[in-house]
C-alpha cells in the first residue's frame, strides 16, 4: 500500500474502514443488512422460536387470545409505523421495537400463576413494538442494497434472521427434552428474556442513511429523501394509495402471509405432537426456512437473466410449491379432527410415524420463506427509497397481522381443522395468482430515482448532499 494510500485508508471514519481483509466495511449496506437481521435474530426470531412450538409453551386458549391482541394492534398501529419510521430514523424505530419482545417473554413466564391479564397487555405491548421494527426493517432491506443484490439481501436476512428461530428452538428442545406434557419449563422462559434483551445492543449499531455506501467505501452512497414538512410526510403515505394502484396486487399475498402460521403452530404442530417433538419440529421449521430463503435468493438474483425473467420464474416456482405442499398437506390433514385427536397418541420423535409428518412440517417452513420473500422482492423492485420501502413494510406488516389476528381467533374459535387448512390453501394459491399481473407485466429491470417521489416535495437530506459533494471533490482530486 502507498503512502498516499494508507493516509487514505486512516482519514477514514471507523465504520468505513474494513475489520478485515475479506469483509466488506461496516457502512457498506451488506453489512447493515447483516447488523439488522441480528437484531430480529435476537428479537423475532426468538418469538418466532416461542411461538412455533405450539401455544408459546402456554396453553393454547390464553395464547391465542394473546396473539390476536399482539396482531390487533400490530396491524392498527403498523399502518402509520412506516410514518412513524420516516420521522425518527431506522435506528431509534429498531431500539423502540427491540424493547417489547423480553417484556412478551417475561409475561409468558407468569402464566402458571395465572396473570393472563399481563399477558394480554404485554402481547398488545408488542404489537405496537413490532409494528415500529418491521417498518425499519423494510426500509434497511429494500432500500440500501443495490439492486443487482436485493435477493441476496433478503437471503442474508432471512437465513440469520431464522437461525434465531432455530437457536431458540434448540434451546426448547433442550430444555424439555425430558419433558412429556404440553407446557414449556421456566428455565426456557428466562433463557428467552436474556436473549431477546440483547436485541437492543444490536439495535444501537445500525448507521443512519446518510452514512451507508451501497458498494464500497467511496462509490455510490445510499441517498435518503425527506419531505420538508411533517405534513407531507404523512400525506405521502396515503398518497400512495391511489398514485400506486399496482401496490393493491400485493395486499392479498400481505393477508395471507401470516395467515398459515396459526395453523401450521396450533392445528399442526400443538395438535399432533407432544412438548419436546413440538421444540424438534419448530427447529427443523425454521432451520428449513433458512434452506428455502439461501436456494431462492439464489434464484432471485441470477446473474444470466435480467430482473423481469427472474420475476417470472420465482413466480412460477411459487406457485408450483403452492400446489405441491398444500397437497401433500391435505392427506395429512385427513388423518385428524379436533374430536378425534382428543383419543390420540401424540406423536413422539422417537416413533417409526413421525418421519412423514417431520418431512411435510420441513416443507411448510420452507414454503413460508419463499413465499415471504418474493413478497419482500416485489416490493423492492418497485422503490429504491428509504421513504417509500419504510411504507411499503408498513403496509405489509399491517395487512399480514389483520390475517394473523383473525386466524388466531378462529382457532380459539375451534374451527374444523379442515377448514382452516382449506383456507390456507385457497388464500395463498389465490394471493400469488392475483399477483400475477405485478410479476409479469409491472416489474422492470431498473428502478429510477424520479419515479420514487410521490408528490415532486422531496428534498436530499443535507447530510447526503455534502457527502455528494465530499465524494465528488475526492475523485477529482
Amino acid at each position: 500500500m502507498s503512502d498516499l494510500e494508507s493516509k487514505q485508508e486512516s482519514s477514514l471514519r471507523w465504520y468505513d474502514r474494513k475489520i478485515l481483509p475479506f469483509m466488506p466495511a461496516y457502512s457498506s449496506s451488506m453489512f447493515q443488512v447483516v447488523v439488522l437481521s441480528l437484531v430480529c435474530f435476537m428479537t423475532t426470531g426468538m418469538y418466532n422460536a416461542l411461538t412455533g412450538i405450539g401455544g408459546s409453551g402456554i396453553t393454547i386458549g390464553v395464547a391465542n387470545n394473546g396473539s390476536t391482541a399482539l396482531y390487533i394492534v400490530f396491524c392498527v398501529w403498523g399502518f402509520f409505523s412506516g410514518y412513524l419510521c420516516n420521522m425518527i430514523g431506522v435506528k431509534l424505530a429498531l431500539c423502540i421495537g427491540s424493547c417489547g419482545y423480553c417484556l412478551y417473554s417475561g409475561a409468558l413466564s407468569t402464566n402458571p400463576g395465572g396473570a393472563e391479564a399481563f399477558i394480554y397487555a404485554s402481547s398488545a405491548i408488542l404489537g405496537a413494538c413490532a409494528g415500529t421494527l418491521w417498518s425499519a426493517q423494510g426500509s434497511i432491506m429494500m432500500s440500501y442494497p443495490p439492486e443487482e443484490k436485493k435477493g441476496r439481501a433478503i437471503m442474508i436476512f432471512w437465513v440469520i434472521f431464522n437461525l434465531g428461530g432455530v437457536v431458540g428452538s434448540a434451546i426448547s428442545l433442550g430444555n424439555n427434552l425430558k419433558n412429556n406434557e404440553s407446557t414449556a419449563t421456566d428455565s426456557t422462559y428466562a433463557v428467552f428474556i436474556a436473549l431477546m434483551g440483547s436485541g437492543l445492543l444490536f439495535a444501537l449499531g445500525i448507521l443512519p442513511a446518510h452514512k451507508v455506501w451501497k458498494y464500497d467505501v467511496g462509490e455510490e452512497r445510499v441517498v435518503s429523501y425527506q419531505y420538508p414538512h411533517w405534513k407531507s410526510e404523512l400525506a405521502s403515505m396515503f398518497r400512495m394509495l391511489y398514485k400506486e394502484p399496482k401496490i393493491y396486487l400485493m395486499f392479498p399475498m400481505f393477508f395471507a402471509s401470516n395467515w398459515f402460521y396459526t395453523y401450521h403452530f396450533n392445528d399442526v404442530n400443538a395438535a399432533r405432537f407432544n412438548i419436546r417433538t413440538r421444540s424438534l419440529n419448530s427447529l427443523l421449521y425454521w432451520l428449513s426456512q433458512m434452506v428455502g430463503a439461501f436456494g431462492f435468493g439464489l434464484v432471485l438474483d441470477w446473474e444470466r437473466f435480467n430482473r423481469k425473467t427472474r420475476t417470472k420464474i420465482a413466480w412460477g416456482i411459487l406457485m408450483a410449491l403452492t400446489l405441491a405442499i398444500w397437497g401433500g398437506g391435505l392427506k395429512f390433514q385427513l388423518q385428524y379432527t379436533r374430536e378425534s385427536v382428543m383419543h390420540m397418541e401424540l406423536y413422539d420423535y422417537k416413533h417409526r410415524a413421525y418421519i412423514g409428518p417431520m418431512f411435510l412440517y420441513i416443507f411448510y417452513g420452507m414454503y413460508d420463506a419463499i413465499f415471504q420473500n418474493f413478497i419482500y422482492y416485489l416490493l423492492g423492485a418497485i422503490s429504491n427509497n428509504p421513504k417509500k420501502t419504510a411504507i411499503y413494510g408498513a403496509f405489509y406488516k399491517s395487512i399480514q397481522s389483520a390475517g394473523a389476528a383473525i386466524m388466531w381467533r378462529l382457532d380459539y374459535y375451534e374451527i374444523p381443522y379442515i377448514n382452516m387448512f382449506a383456507s390456507c390453501w385457497a388464500l395463498c394459491a389465490g394471493s400469488v395468482m392475483i399477483a400475477f399481473p405485478l410479476a409479469f407485466f409491472m416489474i422492470q429491470n431498473h428502478t429510477d430515482v424520479e419515479d420514487d417521489d410521490l408528490n415532486g416535495e422531496m428534498v436530499m437530506k443535507q447530510a447526503d448532499i455534502s457527502c455528494i459533494e465530499n465524494t465528488s471533490s475526492t475523485t477529482e482530486k
